[in-house]
């Protein structure tokens, strides 16, 4: 049954865990508010104070947080990730216990399910689908008109100075589904994420599997056809993320938010939903980057596997498991399980251990008791170390002040954009700069984008480098 499959699921078997309280109330603590992740030994030490807490106010917890943070990661409730660049390994909640964390919290704090916003959202949508997939022309001009003389009747009554305003308590209502749809939208990330990942095992499966020399996945790979963003989901998200970095929908967004958040009805609306409100956009767009990053590292991994001959080796492989497996099958009848083979295999065997599991190697273990002498005092030019610091050193504090001073007068910018207004006073060096800037800073658009500099020699040089996005949001991580 449907049922008992879903009874499998991690969802399910976290709400059932006898001690599902506590457990959700750990990982909605550590996991699901602002930090999405954490680095393995951060997350490690604050569920280990937060265990000592539970302690004290009478839970029984007898386990370790490593042991715990292993439960939940074999029982699927977080997931482990290695980040490019990072210095260990980091841990968020997977999809399906971000579901229940938001079920949990949907039941404790209840709202009318019957709204008008909600039924207004209904209708709105369905009369746009039916008008947007209606192919007779008479009725769409009857439409058009109709609607016409809707907004010159407003205009009129405008004009006059008779305008509607909604009502505080329907301002509400429809600020609370506003945000109710956001979070659910934040959720559909990491459902997207994991779709992705699906794909990605399923056509390396697909390679191993396939019979013959060439099979449907292989040939497309060859032919340079990018099957992870050709596929329903990629194409989907990519249409999505096309329309999140508009800027001119970026822009209408902000003054949306802004003219929303001047509003004196939303003092009625907590403090944690405010902020929510308020840091949408570049919620939007990091979690939006992260998972297009996802998108694009899948794909170049897939390429790769491919490309290297990878899929190869591991198709042999199943094929000798295969063979194995057949010669076992044909001797089931001639060999019984009890009996003694005059056979002896050597199998080999390794140890996996978790980086978080690693000892950090402490140098003071290794000091001499000798003491340190004073070397020769070396003649030295301060003003030719001056220059040559100002040569080999990025002024990083310059970008940053033209970042933030072209982030007053835009919502965002990309590097061609700052190259635009403030010329690279290093040449090469500022362009390699800001790109070192936006890795940390910034937030990874689609393809490419063509910027140009002066170099000391008076030469224009250009180069063809990723779009990457500064956005006011962050702004204040550039000071």
């Amino acid at each position: 049954m449907a049922y008992e499959r879903l009874r499998d699921q991690p969802l399910w078997r976290l709400l059932a865990s006898p001690k599902a309280p506590a457990f959700i109330a750990l990982l909605q603590a550590e996991l699901y508010e602002d930090k999405k992740s954490l680095p393995a030994s951060i997350f490690y030490d604050r569920i280990e104070r937060d265990l000592e807490e539970l302690r004290a106010a009478g839970q029984e917890l007898p386990q370790t947080a490593k042991d715990y943070v292993s439960n939940w990661l074999a029982d699927g409730y977080i997931e482990r990730r290695f980040p490019a660049g990072a210095a260990e390994e980091q841990f968020e909640l997977s999809a399906q216990a971000v579901e229940a964390i938001r079920f949990i919290s949907t039941i404790e704090q209840p709202h009318s399910a019957a709204t008008e916003s909600r039924l207004a959202l209904v209708i709105s949508a369905l009369m746009q689908l039916a008008e947007e997939t209606d192919s007779d022309q008479s009725r769409r001009i009857e439409r058009l008109l109709a609607e016409r003389a809707r907004i010159d009747l407003q205009l009129e009554h405008a004009q006059r100075g008779n305008i509607r305003v909604l009502a505080d308590s329907s301002a509400l209502e429809r600020t609370r589904e506003i945000i109710s749809l956001a979070e659910n939208l934040l959720g559909d990330f990491r459902r997207v994420r994991d779709q992705f990942d699906r794909l990605n095992r399923d056509l390396r499966e697909q390679l191993v599997e396939s019979d013959g020399r060439r099979g449907d996945v292989l040939d497309a790979l060859f032919a340079g056809i990018d099957l992870i963003s050709e596929s329903d989901a990629g194409r989907t998200f990519s249409a999505f993320w096309r329309l999140l970095t508009d800027p001119e929908r970026s822009a209408a967004l902000e003054d949306a938010l802004d003219t929303v958040l001047s509003r004196e009805f939303l003092n009625e609306i907590d403090l944690r939903r405010r902020s929510f409100l308020r840091r949408l956009p570049s919620t939007l767009l990091e979690q939006g980057g992260f998972v297009h990053e996802v998108l694009q590292t899948l794909a170049r991994s897939l390429k790769q596997f491919v490309q290297s001959r990878e899929f190869l080796e591991q198709k042999r492989l199943n094929q000798l498991l295969r063979d194995a497996q057949k010669a076992a099958l044909g001797l089931k009848d001639e060999v019984k399980a009890t009996e003694s083979l005059d056979y002896i295999l050597e199998l080999t065997s390794s140890r996996l251990r978790s980086y978080a599991q690693w000892q950090l190697f402490d140098p003071s273990l290794e000091l001499t008791s000798e003491g340190m002498e004073s070397g020769d005092r070396p003649d030295v030019d301060l003003a030719a170390i001056a220059e040559l610091v100002a040569d080999s050193e990025i002024d990083f504090r310059c970008l940053k002040e033209n970042i933030r001073a072209i982030l007053s007068l835009r919502s965002q910018a990309s590097i061609r954009d700052i190259l635009d207004s403030c010329p690279a006073s290093q040449g090469l060096g500022s362009v390699v700069g800001l790109l070192a800037l936006g890795s940390r800073h910034g937030i990874k658009g689609e393809g490419y984008e063509l910027v140009h500099w002066v170099g000391r020699d008076e030469h224009e040089r250009r180069a063809k480098i990723p779009t990457i996005y500064f956005v006011k949001e962050r702004a204040r991580e550039l000071v």
